[in-house]
């Protein structure tokens, strides 16, 4: 879709674009400059073109609006069968869409591509914590919630939220109403609470945390992943919550969707040119320099993780009263 207006309103959006009549095609950040979305947009767009995965550059809108719901709601009723533009996701378009942010907009009303990098998930004690693994934590909790709390960066019922009682129902406890939350703006805030004393362990990514790891302000008792992960600079590596026998995979993953009423053709194109850029060096060099860690699952295998994560964030929702 070749676009020449230099500003449009969409729903009182404004949408900055640049003025070209080179771009064949279109990735929507559903966010302001500067932000996850709209870094998703600009280094895969740009590495598809730089590496040959699509023939001409990648023009990038920014469509900033009810948490992505505009963007979402733009795609779903304006741009259906456009087979030329790809919009941004994350972990936090599933939870809202499993959580009916969007006005009753569901996910199977788009198609998702896949992800190809991810801020790992992590639980982090101050440095003189008597817990040194991620059960000794769960396992005290489950005891006596009512002397424990988690602080996190999202809001009450948001993926930092939901991560903990994730990893408590692996182990049995169901009664996660119990479970205290102190929600804060951001992981630095989160830090600050249990550094000091206020609560027993903060939830969050580790992007936000690297820096206090460095000071030695915090121990990171277990990520979110497949595999171990390393901090850059440190000879440290951080035990993931699967080699301590909770199977918990809870990742801010970054990837695209398409419209659903573009072709099968079109899904193909894009998803192989996703592909592509998941295997090349110049993605691999991006995520160093911006904290990601390898999370690629493209086509049915996405769509897969997506749906049981998706389905387990209705569920507990309901149960914390976040959803009816």
């Amino acid at each position: 879709m070749k676009l020449s207006k230099l500003k449009l309103m969409v729903a009182g959006a404004t949408l900055s674009i640049a003025a070209s009549s080179s771009f064949a095609a279109e990735c929507i950040a559903p966010a302001n400059p500067g932000g996850g979305w709209d870094f998703t947009c600009r280094q895969i767009g740009k590495i598809m073109h730089d590496i040959g995965a699509v023939a001409d550059p990648i023009q990038v809108t920014n469509m900033a609006g009810a948490g992505g719901g505009l963007a979402y709601a733009h795609v779903v009723n304006e741009r259906n069968d456009d087979e030329d533009v790809i919009v941004a996701a994350s972990t936090a378009t599933a939870t809202r869409l499993a959580q009916n942010a969007y006005s009753g907009m569901t996910s199977d009303q788009v198609r998702f591509l896949g992800a190809i990098g991810a801020d790992p998930g992590v639980i982090v004690v101050a440095k003189d914590s008597p817990y040194q693994t991620l059960n000794e934590l769960l396992d005290d909790v489950i005891a006596n919630p009512s002397k424990h709390a988690f602080a996190g960066g999202s809001a009450a019922g948001g993926y930092d939220h939901l991560k903990v009682l994730m990893a408590l129902k692996r182990k049995g406890f169901t009664d996660i109403r119990k479970v205290k939350y102190i929600a804060v703006d951001g992981d630095a805030d989160a830090i600050t609470q249990t550094v000091g004393g206020f609560t027993s362990a903060m939830t969050g990514d580790i992007s936000g945390v690297v820096s206090f790891i460095k000071n030695g302000d915090v121990r990171v008792l277990a990520s979110f992943t497949d595999e171990r992960i390393e901090i850059p600079g440190l000879n440290v590596e951080i035990p993931t919550a699967k080699e301590q026998g909770i199977d918990v995979v809870a990742v801010n993953w970054r990837g695209l969707y398409t419209p659903k009423g573009a072709s099968e053709a079109s899904y193909q194109k894009w998803s192989d040119a996703l592909a592509q850029v998941a295997a090349s060096k110049e993605w691999a060099d991006a995520m160093e320099a911006n904290g990601l860690v390898k999370f690629t699952k493209v086509g049915p295998d996405f769509q897969s993780y997506l749906n049981g994560v998706m389905q387990e964030v209705q569920d507990m929702s309901k149960e914390l009263g976040v959803l009816k």
